[in-house]
């Protein structure tokens, strides 16, 4: 889990430094900034991967070892607030995995594409390029100072600049600790182990062209085949379709899957004994039907990112999204970031939510945007006692009140 995560010079976040739980909520106006903050995760996800700055930002292509990496919208170019040959982005994250605490922290040059400064430490320094000697452009390499749990002068070790230490370090070569390259994997799997939730229902009308997953794609790919294999755990089921039923206005008898010309799955919900195949389906209710099917996935991620929750969901159902969130990041095996413009989200709010949902404004003459959890907000928790939150939010008092 990621516990703290600070970010400078990065698309419209300038300097942005937010504490973190198990359900993370951004709100805010279109263009605020609650996109470039998930664009931040990818880019750790992107580290965890073992990819290189040019291809976290820009993009790689489907090779024999990935899948195809999408690059951060803007690219390159535009991933700095402040541009320029010289100008940096830096991140730094922190959290812990079973008994260790740790912190990850690199600055990168979109221009260069290449690492400027990286450091790590899982329970104490594991290393760091600080205090070396400066960054060189001309340079195809990056020295960092190993830290052998010794002490005297640690040894300086030059890695590839063009991607992050964390992957090489990770995969060791003699020079450090196994145990040491052990732990920064952990690091760089937690990073790399990010889910975003994105389901188009064109796709989830679809035929899979997988027969079972373990997980479906970030647009709802193989949605179908997810529904599949959580069909076979009569548990897991039962708890799926309850979920479903609170959704329809009709009682649904049964979910399950129809099977295509060479057993290829499609989703499927049955309705007082009559099949109704995906492609009859409205927008919401797959949409509702995927975002649900996700946490039900036998691989779950360590994070989920999930941009508008309330997109096709009516109103009165807007409630189930709130429960099923707070439900499964309550169980602790996934931390959970999610957007939402809705009012109505947020009048399901609890008070002891407020501290991990996050208000994002841009500055219209600085382009800066700002981010800061809602007992951030001056007053703010005063005013909540005699006005509902949603009112608040509909009304437009949190952009003044900062």
């Amino acid at each position: 889990m990621i516990e703290r995560i600070t970010i400078e010079n990065f698309k419209s976040l300038r300097k942005v430094d937010l504490r973190l739980g198990q359900l993370n909520l951004f709100i805010g106006a279109n263009a605020s900034g609650k996109s470039n903050f998930f664009d931040v995760l990818r880019v750790l996800q992107g580290i965890g991967n073992g990819f290189t700055i040019s291809e976290i930002l820009d993009g790689k292509p489907k090779s024999a070892t990935s899948e195809v990496w999408d690059g951060i919208r803007g690219g390159s170019a535009k991933a700095c607030f402040l541009a320029g040959a010289g100008a940096e982005v830096s991140i730094a994250a922190s959290g812990r995995f079973d008994e260790h605490r740790w912190h990850y922290g690199i600055s990168f040059s979109p221009y260069d594409g290449k690492v400027t400064r990286e450091n790590l430490s899982v329970n104490g320094e594991v290393y760091t390029s600080d205090g070396i000697r400066r960054y060189s452009r001309v340079s195809p390499v990056l020295l960092v100072k190993y830290y052998q749990g010794k002490k005297g002068r640690q040894p300086e070790i030059p890695f590839e600049s063009a991607r992050p230490v964390l992957g090489q370090f990770a995969k060791g070569n003699g020079k450090w600790k196994k145990g040491d390259a052990h732990l920064a994997q952990k690091v760089a799997t937690l990073l790399a182990n990010t889910q975003r939730i994105d389901p188009h229902p064109s796709l989830l009308r679809n035929y899979s062209q997988a027969h079972q997953i373990q997980r479906m794609g970030e647009h709802g790919e193989n949605f179908a085949a997810l529904i599949k294999t959580v069909c076979q755990d009569p548990k897991a089921k039962d708890a799926y379709l309850s979920w479903l039923k609170q959704l329809r206005p009709a009682e649904v008898d049964d979910v399950g899957t129809l099977s295509g010309a060479v057993g290829e799955p499609l989703f499927m919900l049955s309705e007082g004994g009559r099949e109704f195949p995906a492609p009859v389906l409205s927008d919401g209710t797959l949409r509702f039907a995927a975002i649900t099917a996700a946490f039900f996935q036998p691989d779950m991620p360590g994070t989920m990112t999930i941009e508008e929750i309330e997109n096709g969901i009516h109103a009165s159902r807007v409630r189930l999204l709130m429960e099923l969130l707070r439900k499964n990041a309550g169980s602790g095996r996934t931390q959970i970031m999610a957007t939402t413009h809705s009012p109505i989200v947020l009048s399901w709010l609890k008070e002891s939510e407020y501290q991990t949902t996050f208000f994002c404004q841009r500055d219209e003459v600085t382009g800066e945007s700002k981010i800061c959890s809602l007992p951030e907000i001056p007053h703010f928790t005063e005013v909540v006692r005699k006005q509902p939150i949603s009112d608040l939010f509909a009304e437009g008092w949190l952009e003044a009140a900062l």
